[in-house]
């Protein structure tokens, strides 16, 4: 079984975003969407009320370099 995700875990989560909703353009990705789709993975047990934009801006960064590797 995964380890569970926190809001900590940008990397780990902006993996599991990129492997739930594979060919999502980002540029068409909120903060909100991700806040959301973060929620919504079975592995994430972190507290929703300890999400900000600077956590969504980094998990969103995370995810938008392992997508645009060069």
């Amino acid at each position: 079984m995964d380890d569970p995700l926190t809001w900590e875990d940008s990397y780990a989560i902006a993996q599991a975003l990129a492997d739930a909703h594979p060919g999502v353009n980002l540029e068409e990705v909120s903060l909100m969407t991700i806040y959301d789709w973060t929620l919504a993975l079975p592995q994430f047990d972190g507290d929703s009320q300890l999400a900000n934009d600077r956590i969504l801006a980094a998990i969103f960064q995370e995810w938008f370099e392992e997508v645009n590797r060069l």
